[in-house]
């Protein structure tokens, strides 16, 4: 057996957890370092590096000294919580990573939590102590302080700490005392996190994670947990519900840097990917054809958040996409059930619609982003939370929100919180910035994000995740200004945006194709206003007496898919295609929606 370390990465958004990562691979000698310079290797998918966010979790490995160390990048989200609980069923130990300026952030509580409940030690590496006005000493007190909340063991809270900045590549046990190498992390992890316990018997694995093939299909990753898995065996695969299915390992592959490598056995601690097992799901067990002895199934936690997707029936159908029939939709989302573990879908009888369950706003903009890029149209409704009956008693989502802001403008945000029925919990300045904490429901957040940003001028920092469900808090002002509809389908011109603006702000450019019943800007006022934006200045051969003035424009608002998403009214749809966004009203026609509001 190898000497293996098997370790889970846990940090929050923008901790730098990436990038340590990328060094890490440097040192176990994987690529020369000019090779991929500034360029993060593990963060691979379009999305993921447009938006500087890990989302989907996915494992390397190095070689250091005869050790192989098995590194698992998970992501910092509470939204991608189904990512989290997976992987961390692989790791014997996690590096909690942190920044020396801000400290454990409550996203960084939140998977933290799951590891030390699972038993798991970790290191704690305190990143960015280059930073002007950095403050390692107290950090290293506050991730004490956490730890000790969050009920470690003693000996979880006898932990490891290393100092250093990823990106100059150093790291060292005493943050004045600057080196030139990473070395000392990876020592740390050899000598502070456990080898995996080597376990006679007859072979265990649970499925934690998949990959995709179009030449051999669906491959199945995870830790073997007991005995050893050979090239060619026949093995059973054990459901959720305890059926099992007798099944063959075709081909067995380990990890090796950033790809794998075949392999003909693979004993207990390590990870590897298994081709052939047909039919699996995540959480299902590898496990002996004589006497099979399944390992206990991953709990995901349930979902908060569910969206209406329907097919795309807007005047503009079809010009964009490529896929946009709901058999096409259909079979999309299917095919994310197999590795979204946190989602859900229900299709509804009579329509053509779907009900999808998420874990929140931007874990179902993820996957709809996802689908307009591969040429998918298609309309989404109001996110709605989930309500739930407990004990009789009506109860919704709750989320602690965590607001970091400049001084000046907190007694604002704190009264938009309170409007949306949140709670203060804490207010701490640090460096004449402010931190707030607040417990929230989830409807609350829902479109908090843009008002937040608009009042601190851009500053503030925002991080929410999932509390627990508590009784119904009443309800909750909405967004008050109406909408402006297009009255006519056309193009859109400047002259009659020029005469509109006063009424209140666009969404469209001049000379962008409109469509009778698109949301083409914000009412200034409440209630909803139907305006002729294709309407061009008509030309007589007499001279006008003035000369003509000038149309001043304002810009457009234009919205990003989760702004556009928490910015709906329930009786509106954003509809997606790869190339736009539009907002519309779900019934066009200005007499029907009468008639529907009348219902």
């Amino acid at each position: 057996m190898q000497k293996i370390r098997n370790i889970a990465i846990i940090a929050h958004v923008d901790h730098g957890k990436t990038t340590l990562v990328d060094k890490m691979l440097m040192a176990g000698h994987l690529f020369r370092d000019n090779e991929n310079a500034g360029e993060l290797i593990m963060d691979n998918n379009d999305l993921e590096r447009e938006r500087g966010i890990t989302i989907l979790a996915k494992n390397v490995s190095i070689n250091y000294n005869g050790y192989k160390i098995n590194i698992i990048d998970t992501p910092g989200h509470a939204d991608f919580g189904g990512e989290v609980e997976r992987v961390l069923n692989m790791a014997d130990g996690v590096l909690l990573l942190v920044d020396a300026f801000e400290g454990p952030m409550p996203q960084t509580r939140f998977v933290l939590q799951k590891a030390l409940q699972i038993g798991l030690k970790p290191i704690v590496v305190i990143n960015k102590v280059d930073k002007p006005n950095c403050r390692p000493d107290e950090v290293h007190e506050m991730v004490f302080d956490l730890m000790y909340n969050l009920d470690a063991t003693e000996d979880q809270l006898d932990f490891q700490t290393l100092y250093g900045s990823a990106k100059n590549n150093w790291m060292s046990e005493d943050w004045k005392n600057e080196t030139n190498t990473i070395q000392p992390l990876l020592d740390a992890i050899i000598k502070y996190i456990p080898a995996p316990e080597e376990l006679e018997g007859t072979p265990q694995m649970l499925i934690t994670s998949l990959d995709y093939s179009s030449y051999v299909g669906r491959i199945a990753v995870g830790r073997v947990h007991r005995g050893t898995l050979r090239e060619g065996m026949d093995v059973s695969l054990v459901k959720r519900d305890g059926t099992a299915v007798k099944s063959r390992i075709k081909e067995l592959h380990t990890f090796t840097g950033l790809g794998r490598t075949k392999a003909t056995s693979v004993s207990s601690g390590d990870i590897c990917a298994l081709v052939g097992i047909e039919g699996f799901e995540i959480g299902d067990s590898v496990c002996d054809v004589v006497n099979p002895e399944p390992l206990k199934p991953i709990a995901i936690d349930e979902p908060t958040m569910s969206m209406v997707f329907t097919i795309n029936n807007s005047p503009f159908f079809g010009k964009e996409g490529k896929y946009v029939t709901s058999r096409h939709i259909h079979d999309r989302l299917v095919k994310e059930l197999d590795k979204n573990l946190a989602l859900r879908v229900e299709k509804s009888i009579d329509s053509d619609t779907w009900n999808v369950y998420g874990r929140g706003v931007l874990h179902l903009s993820v996957l709809i982003e996802t689908m307009r890029r591969e040429g998918y149209e298609l309309q989404v409704g109001q996110p709605q939370v989930i309500f739930k009956e407990i004990d009789g008693v009506r109860c919704e989502p709750v989320e602690q929100l965590t607001i970091n802001l400049p001084e000046d403008c907190s007694g604002r945000i704190i009264e938009m919180v309170a409007m949306r029925k949140g709670e203060m919990l804490s207010m701490e300045v640090v460096n004449d910035r402010v931190q707030l904490e607040f417990s929230i429901p989830s409807r609350g957040i829902i479109g908090l994000r843009n008002n937040v940003l608009t009042a601190s001028a851009g500053e503030a920092i925002m991080s929410h995740r999932f509390l627990e469900y508590q009784p119904y808090k009443g309800e909750i002002e909405k967004r008050a200004n109406g909408s402006i509809i297009a009255m006519e389908t056309g193009t859109a011109y400047a002259y009659a945006i020029d005469k509109l603006q006063d009424r209140g702000r666009f969404f469209i450019y001049p000379q962008e194709e409109v469509y009778a019943g698109q949301v083409v800007g914000e009412n200034a006022k409440e209630g909803d206003m139907v305006v002729n934006v294709t309407k061009s200045k008509k030309l007589t051969n007499m001279r006008a007496s003035g000369a003509d003035d000038k149309v001043r424009l304002i810009p457009p608002v234009v919205f990003s898919l989760e702004e556009a998403l928490e910015y709906i009214k329930e009786d509106e749809y954003v509809e997606v295609t790869p190339k736009s966004i539009r907002l519309r009203k779900i019934y066009l026609d200005e007499n029907e929606r009468k008639r529907m509001s009348k219902k």
